[in-house]
């Protein structure tokens, strides 16, 4: 009985709670403006963000999806062109902000694993031509959502921030889950993202704080970057209680990104045995599973589970995303595998 009271949701990496320190932080967070640059915590996770980063500076910002849209904001001009791979979060998952408020028209190039080869990128740089946009940035998604929380290398990072440079493009990363792939690589995070611009990443994922991501780059580009949050809505006050969870999450929260992987892995092993079921074998806490092989139907999946306090959901192309995360544990694991096991052979 108390196995089945114990709500496990799934859906996202999201719905973490901060940790019992996170909320200490905040009570404990030295104050200021942060509009006026006087918030003496905001101060403090930017600069271990930049440090992490290997940047100059940092901008703590609300959310992801605000700041991907401020960096690629930052870095072009309206009516200009930005080469993305096509199931990439920027493009699918964020309200088309970069068309509507950029005036940013995106190129979407189908990649293998969500990433571009260097000569899928020069080939879609638009010429010198009066009636095309001019290609002004290359955005990277790594880890990628959509393709199953897939990891591109230093060299596959590396490859591709030369040929866009070398052909005049600026680099961002949308490194919402930039962690994960440096885990799960076993390698600095600051190698992975030497050559690109701008990073965006975020806090509220695999790192567990409540709110916030940050934006990275050099001084110049988040001078302009501040600028954007500040007309986006984003420039905040006292910000200090989203930075001190945030500053333990950088600290304390990086290396245990591994135990999500290991039990996205124990998931994928365990369904992969349902007759019926097709599984992405994950390469970090992003598992993607097919369940039309069994003749049920994942709406119905997610209503039965839920009767367990299982929380998952389906996507649109009518897989079913799980994503592990702090406060999953093995156990849970193995529970929600016996029950999805239970419905799917019934």
């Amino acid at each position: 009985m108390m196995r089945k009271m114990k709500k496990i949701d799934l859906r996202s990496d999201t719905v973490t709670l901060p940790s019992p320190e996170m909320m200490e932080a905040i009570q404990r967070a030295k104050l200021g403006d942060d509009v006026y640059e006087e918030d003496p915590t905001v101060n403090e996770l930017q600069e271990l963000a930049a440090e992490k980063m290997g940047k100059e500076a940092a901008l703590l910002v609300t959310s992801g999806t605000q700041g991907n849209l401020v960096s690629l904001l930052s870095q072009t001009h309206r009516g200009d062109e930005i080469i993305l791979e096509s199931r990439a979060h920027i493009y699918l998952f964020e309200v088309g902000g970069m068309a509507a408020i950029g005036g940013l028209m995106a190129r979407p190039v189908y990649g293998e694993r969500g990433f571009l080869k260097p000569e899928q990128v020069v080939a879609n740089i638009r010429g010198d031509n009066i009636h095309f946009p001019r290609t002004t940035l290359l955005a990277i998604e790594n880890t990628h959502n959509y393709a199953g929380g897939t990891v591109l290398d230093e060299e596959g990072m590396n490859a591709l921030a030369e040929v866009a440079h070398e052909n005049g493009l600026r680099v961002h990363l949308d490194g919402a889950r930039i962690f994960n792939a440096a885990v799960a690589l076993k390698t600095d995070v600051k190698r992975l993202v030497r050559k690109v611009d701008s990073i965006q990443f975020c806090l509220s994922k695999g790192l567990a704080a409540p709110i916030g991501s940050l934006v990275v780059g050099d001084r110049d580009f988040i001078k302009r970057a501040r600028k954007y949050r500040k007309m986006l809505g984003g420039g905040m006050r006292q910000a200090g209680i989203i930075a001190a969870p945030g500053i333990i999450a950088l600290e304390k929260m990086v290396n245990r990104l591994a135990e999500d992987h290991e039990t996205a892995k124990l998931l994928a092993e365990r369904l992969s045995k349902v007759e019926g079921v097709e599984v992405q074998e994950p390469e970090t806490n992003i598992l993607f599973i097919n369940i039309s092989g069994t003749g049920k139907k994942p709406k119905w999946l997610v209503q039965e589970l839920k009767k367990k306090n299982i929380i998952i959901r389906s996507g649109l192309d009518g897989r079913i995303r799980l994503v592990t995360h702090y406060g999953i544990t093995k156990e849970d694991i193995l529970f929600v595998a016996e029950e999805m096991a239970r419905l799917l052979e019934s």
